[in-house]
């Protein structure tokens, strides 16, 4: 089902965001796109798993500007961003 696909997580830096990215990594999906407001946690994330298929968006959920961007092209969408 996700062979060869695009995945974007919103809040792909936060608990539930990170465990969907992490199991999809190993898999035969095309790209993970992990959408969220703290670029620190997206720098540690690149450099723990150095893998291609992870490509990182900074940006808001709440910003239509910032998450038309990310969303393009993406064959799915798990919105795990919370608002706290």
């Amino acid at each position: 089902m996700f062979k060869d696909k695009t995945i974007l997580i919103t809040g792909g830096t936060g608990s539930f965001g990170n465990a969907v990215m992490k199991r999809f990594l190993h898999t035969d999906i095309k790209e993970i796109r992990v959408f969220s407001r703290d670029e620190k946690k997206q720098d540690e994330l690149r450099k723990k798993y150095h893998s291609d298929k992870l490509k990182f968006y900074i940006g808001d959920v709440r910003d239509v500007v910032s998450i038309e961007s990310a969303i393009r092209g993406a064959d799915f969408v798990f919105h795990a961003a919370a608002l706290k």
